[in-house]
């Protein structure tokens, strides 16, 4: 008779023990952070404040902020922090931007120098609206931080091109070492999640940056009412396309007008999924409820 497969033992999800002052379920325990404080935090803060750059770790209400400022590193915004895009789980504002800045790339640069990060993360906005999705800025943005800091590696968190494969070569050729995009979510949430994005486009683009010779790398949000079957089927499309690294993190509610957390992934979950990602052929997992994407980014520069 063959050996019975032993699975573990998984807790069961969190249920939300009645409402916050905000009306939002109350997180539990392994889900509350630290206030930002301490003088790295404010030595970040000066800077992003003096150069006048946007941070995803505001705008995205990000709960890691302390901890990662603190560290003396920052996940940077470009092209504007207004998106073009209206996601349901996502605390940016959206509209239609107004911001263009030419001279940005510098600022980004000689912000990321003067605080001496060994990894740096850039991100940006939707720009539907521009007919290269902001490509020349990402393209340039790079290139002035690699003039100005040849030692620091780069990660960018690009957004959905809609299928504009030469913006995207313009925006992962100027030689940073990770290029990310995000599918937030498994296919069947799409719709409701995303409803600008489609699921099969954003594998092509991750695929194609592959093709291109990068390190590719996506992030999935867990808690938006997901199955373990479709979180797998999920992880199954991302090897097959060719993603290198994979980060899944709780979903949080930004205000009450975004979709409400269906539920809290207890740890353990976290633990079996990243176990699940690369036994299914994914080469490094990042998992757990405080994950977000450029978490512990640094150490996906070499997987």
């Amino acid at each position: 008779m063959d050996e019975m497969m032993t699975l573990p033992v998984i807790q069961p999800n969190a249920k939300p023990e009645g409402l916050n002052a905000l009306g939002q379920p109350r997180k539990p325990n392994w889900l509350r952070v630290k206030l930002p404080v301490g003088k790295e935090y404010a030595k970040v803060r000066s800077i992003v404040d003096e150069y006048k750059l946007h941070t995803i770790c505001e705008s995205g209400n990000c709960p890691n902020m302390g901890e990662c400022w603190g560290a003396g590193t920052a996940t940077f915004m470009i092209l504007g922090n207004v998106c073009t895009r209206s996601c349901s789980f996502c605390a940016v504002a959206t509209g239609r931007p107004n911001e263009y800045d030419e001279d940005e790339p510098r600022r980004v640069a000689e912000a990321i120098q003067l605080m001496g990060v060994k990894h740096a993360v850039l991100t940006s906005v939707n720009r539907d609206e521009l007919k290269d999705r902001g490509a020349a800025i990402w393209h340039e943005t790079v290139k002035q931080v690699k003039l100005l800091s040849p030692t620091t590696t780069i990660e960018t968190l690009i957004p959905d091109v809609k299928a504009n494969w030469d913006a995207l070569i313009t925006m992962i050729s100027p030689g940073q070492e990770v290029v990310s995009h995000n599918m937030e979510t498994v296919q069947e949430l799409y719709r409701r999640v995303r409803p600008q994005a489609k699921y099969d486009r954003s594998l092509e683009q991750i695929r194609r940056t592959k093709e291109y010779g990068k390190r590719t790398k996506t992030g999935i949000m867990l808690g938006l009412g997901e199955t373990k079957e479709q979180v797998y089927q999920a992880m199954d499309d991302l090897a097959a396309n060719g993603c290198d690294i994979l980060t899944l993190g709780q979903y949080l509610q930004p205000t009450k007008m975004h979709l409400e957390v269906a539920e809290f992934i207890h740890p353990d979950l976290f633990d079996h999924y990243r176990e699940e990602g690369l036994n299914r052929g994914i080469k490094y997992v990042e998992s757990g409820p405080l994950v977000r994407s450029s978490y512990h980014a640094e150490r996906h520069v070499n997987v």
